[in-house]
């Protein structure tokens, strides 16, 4: 992007101050919107010249009024003695640049000293018409930076950020306010660093380049959330929104806002760092992250006359946003999905959150938010999830969305519909209204049923009104009016209907409780050995658990390292003296399960690791990391009386809102249960192929779970005594694959003899560190 990050430019400046004189020679290489100058020049670097590929940025940010001389190309390509600087500086550069060209670039800078910001994990496409914006290094990190590049140190770093230098520093700021660093970032720089000055940064030293004097943070318990895309919508200057939008900034309140690079200069012009959080998030973010799942069906409905013909050729629905722009719907509908995420991210620390649309002010005059504080009225009706409804008298459709299906879906007919404009609730209730939200979008768009978000939160409120309380506008649907009655202290909710009563889930105690945790290893004790060290950083399932490995292992040296290994970690060793392969030594695991005193059983393959205790989000939106897992799996395994829980919603290949059994049943069961759908893809997999049936969507103690036709396979999951029975003993075969349990398992779901769930987080990290022969690689 043209503007680099506002991150550690304070530490860059005063590290430039303090080392180097006025009259240095300084080469900024990427310049884009010429960041660097102004961060410099005003505080006397005058001698500053430029590296910029793309020749739009030089006319449209001025930079040959700003640098002394410009180079116009990609700096891999161009003839420059890089010595002759004292300085150089690649400000978000070295991720554009394929690793090999960057290392015969920066082997070219001997003599001069260095400065490099680049991103995290961070995949970027293009932008603005611009290929250089192209990130060819997107899986950089911390560890693997030093790896790649000789010579550098470290100068700041954040969890998804880091500024490293060639040349005199021994001083390392570490900033984790915002969030905590990765352990094994911790642990490299303790390992690597020992001796350098560590300083931890604060908020108060992160003044943005306009405003360098931060006042007192507001203390509130609140965080609000919102987010502004262009999307070219017809009849409405995007201006229109940005005035809006500017008047949302102006509430003194924490905000947390999703935006596009190229808008988040808006920001900084009216906020500072102290209440605000900005989350860069490009259209194609929410197309390939968070809104992935739902993307294809979705355009598949919108694009189909029979949808938008709903309410006549001519009607209103064909022209309707929903139905003419491709983004309207994946926007709209991903902001239960980003307050969800703003929630667990929670850079303030807040218990409440809400949506808060950024164009609001169009309907509600600003100065209620920005000169009488009205939001701050709003905490004591967010301990239930609140939406705001107005009644709707429909016939056919609402919103686009079937009328009838929406009867089906709420239980009874639907009277009114809840607005997408403010929402919210506290941080836990958030967890699960995503959830049963996720399900429900998921249900009704495979069932080719569409509305807006606005349609799915109607049907919440229907199915469990005691969770999502509602507060009653008029029939206009005007905000404004809640708005009012908050600020008059005569805000009501609409009451719970008397045959509902909001059950708490109980107590379950699981400290009698013995679970025996199986691992199957072959002939490579370094990857077992990095698994469990991954499972020591979640204590629980190693204390708390009966330890068996099965080793297949038929090589004597590895046998004998594997050995040492039980030893040291206190696992049971049981020598198969062949290679049994994954599913015979799986049926192994459940007839020694069967035998022992455990009442559950957990299986896993030697590179089944758990993600470390850290921030972080699978492609389906899922955490990766989640408290107190061990307990609450077996809590809900009590709870539910499940006969298999998954522990990973999304997998290497497939994501549990896939139905990968189809691919296995026999032909004759394809066709009964899919009769519309029942012939297989000639190689590959069908995009299209049908998504899986939920049943029930809960959460217990903040980890939200679902059941229903959930598919086996291999990835690790917890079972107990009955369902291990029938799962693997009642019915047994000599040679036993996946695909045949999957489809076995399957069948037995639907016929109702087996009840599976799966965990809607996936803190299953699939970790192979070293590959054996194919040839080995045995199922049975």
């Amino acid at each position: 992007m043209p503007f680099s990050t506002l991150y550690f430019k304070q530490q860059t400046k005063d590290y430039i101050n303090n080392t180097f004189d006025k009259s240095i020679k300084i080469l900024d290489i990427g310049a884009g919107a010429g960041t660097y100058y102004d961060l410099l020049h005003p505080n006397g670097y005058n001698n500053i010249d430029c590296v910029e590929a793309f020749e739009d940025y030089i006319v449209n940010y001025n930079l040959k009024q700003k640098y002394k001389n410009i180079f116009v190309g990609d700096v891999t390509k161009l003839d420059i003695d890089f010595n002759e600087y004292d300085l150089v500086i690649l400000g978000d550069v070295l991720e554009h640049i394929a690793l090999e060209d960057a290392k015969v670039l920066l082997n070219k800078m001997t003599q001069c000293n260095v400065i490099i910001g680049v991103p995290f994990n961070s995949p970027q496409g293009i932008h603005f018409d611009n290929t250089f914006e192209i990130h060819l290094q997107e899986d950089l990190t911390f560890i693997n930076f030093f790896e790649r590049f000789k010579g550098y140190k470290p100068f700041c770093l954040r969890f998804d950020y880091g500024l490293f230098i060639k040349g005199t520093n021994s001083t390392i700021f570490l900033e984790t306010q915002e969030f905590p660093l990765p352990l094994e970032y911790k642990k490299y720089i303790e390992d690597n660093f020992s001796g350098y000055n560590i300083k931890n940064i604060n908020e108060d030293y992160k003044p943005t380049l306009t405003k360098e004097i931060i006042p007192k943070i507001k203390e509130s318990d609140l965080t609000i959330v919102t987010g502004l895309w262009n999307i070219g919508r017809s009849g409405r200057d995007f201006n229109h929104y940005i005035e809006h939008f500017n008047n949302v900034l102006d509430i003194d309140a924490n905000l947390f806002i999703y935006i596009p690079a190229e808008y988040e200069y808006l920001i900084w012009e009216k906020r500072q760092k102290h209440n605000t959080y900005v989350k860069i998030y490009e259209l194609d973010n929410i197309q390939n992250d968070i809104y992935q799942p739902h993307w294809n069906k979705t355009q598949e409905i919108r694009t189909n006359p029979d949808w938008y013909n709903q309410t006549g050729e001519n009607g209103w629905l064909k022209g309707s946003p929903q139905a003419s722009l491709e983004w309207y719907n994946p926007i709209v509908q991903s902001k239960m999905f980003m307050l969800h995420s703003a929630s667990i991210w929670n850079p303030f620390t807040s218990e409440y959150f809400i949506w808060l649309d950024a164009g609001i002010t169009n309907t509600v005059y600003d100065k209620f938010f920005t000169e009488q504080n009205v939001l701050d009225k709003i905490t004591p009706f967010l301990d239930s999830f609140l939406f705001l409804s107005y009644p709707y008298e429909a016939v056919d459709e609402i919103h686009g969305f079937n009328f009838e299906a929406m009867n089906r879906y709420a239980g009874s007919k639907v009277e009114y519909v809840c607005r997408g404009g403010l929402f919210g609730g506290k941080k836990e209730v958030i967890n699960e209204a995503n959830a049963l939200y996720y399900s429900m979008l998921e249900r009704s768009l495979n069932e080719g049923y569409m509305g807006t978000e606005e349609s799915i939160f109607t049907l919440m409120s229907y199915i469990e009104p005691e969770k999502y309380r509602r507060y009653a506008l008029d029939s206009n649907g005007l905000v404004v009016k809640f708005i009012q009655a908050l600020l008059d202290d005569k805000v009501e909710l609409e009451s719970i209907p008397d045959n509902r009563v909001y059950l708490k889930p109980k107590d379950l105690n699981t400290s009698n409780l013995k679970t025996s945790l199986y691992i199957l290893t072959f002939n490579f004790p370094e990857q077992l050995k990095h698994t469990l060290e991954s499972y020591k950083l979640h204590p629980d399932w190693l204390n708390k658990t009966r330890k068996i490995l099965i080793d297949n292992s038929n090589k004597e040296e590895a046998i004998e390292s594997n050995k040492q290994i039980c030893e040291e970690y206190g696992f049971e060793h049981i020598i198969t003296n062949e290679n049994l392969g994954i599913n015979r030594g799986r049926l192994l695991a459940a007839k020694h399960f069967q035998e022992s005193d455990s009442d559950y059983y957990i299986f896993l393959e030697d590179d089944m690791c758990l993600h470390p205790p850290e921030l972080g989000f699978c492609r389906n939106g899922f955490k990766l990391f989640e408290e107190d897992l061990f307990n609450k799996i077996h809590k809900i395994m009590l709870k539910e009386e499940y006969d298999f829980l998954k522990l990973s919603f999304t997998e290497v290949y497939m994501d549990n809102h896939f139905q990968c059994s189809w691919y296995n049943v026999p032909q004759d069961i394809r066709t009964q249960q899919w009769p519309n759908y029942n012939k297989l893809p000639v190689q590959g997999l069908d995009p299209n192929c049908p998504r899986t049936k939920f049943n029930k969507i809960d959460n217990l103690h903040g980890l939200s779970y679902a059941d229903g036709e959930i598919y086996y396979c291999n990835w690790p999951m917890i079972v107990g005594k009955a369902g291990n029975q029938k799962m693997f003993l009642d019915t047994e075969w000599a040679h036993p694959y996946e695909q045949t349990w999957m489809s076995f398992m399957y069948q037995e779901t639907v016929k109702g003899n087996l009840k599976p769930a799966v965990l809607l987080s996936s803190p299953i990290k699939h970790d192979r560190i070293i590959w054996y022969e194919a040839h080995e690689r045995r199922e049975n």
